[in-house]
């Protein structure tokens, strides 16, 4: 079999049906939009439309609060952070620090105010953390083990800037 001999099988590309080719075609004239009216023309725009009456959006209440200044934080747990340090991804010797764990693939890509330590699992070896945030019990857990947790103060500018 050669490059040039290679075929779909057969009824596996759907032929489109062409529009405004005749009477004949079944799709001709009007193109299956039916008479005049905005729907028939271009840039349709009737998303949330309900015919003059107030749309659905505007008549249900608004509820709860929504703070646009408010922190995301990262979350690690200590289970993630063990098993880095025994797959060689964390140098045991060293601080975890929150530019570490994200080289290592145990914080994600997204707008984050900075890393939030979890207890979720165990922590067997001495760590020292410098971590924005932790939870109480993962502090309790990482000082258990023989480690330390430096909570990193925020920046200048945003504690200015608030």
């Amino acid at each position: 079999m050669k490059l040039n001999e290679l075929r779909d099988n057969e009824g596996s590309r759907y032929r489109k049906k062409r529009l405004g080719r005749g009477i004949g075609s079944g799709k001709g004239k009007t193109s299956g939009r039916g008479v005049k009216g905005q729907k028939a023309r271009e840039g349709v725009s009737l998303n949330g439309f309900e015919g003059g009456q107030l749309p659905i959006y505007r008549r249900l209440p608004k509820r709860g609060f929504k703070n646009i200044f408010r922190k995301v934080y990262a979350p690690v747990n200590l289970g993630a952070v063990e098993k880095a340090l025994a797959d060689g991804k964390l140098a045991a010797g060293a601080p975890v620090t929150e530019e570490a764990l994200k080289k290592a693939g145990l914080v994600g890509t997204g707008k984050y105010a900075g890393v939030r330590i979890l207890a979720e699992g165990e922590l067997t070896k001495a760590v020292t953390f410098e971590v924005s945030s932790a939870s109480a019990s993962a502090v309790a857990a990482v000082e258990k083990a023989g480690g330390s947790v430096k909570l990193l103060q925020p920046k200048a500018a945003e504690a200015s800037a608030s």
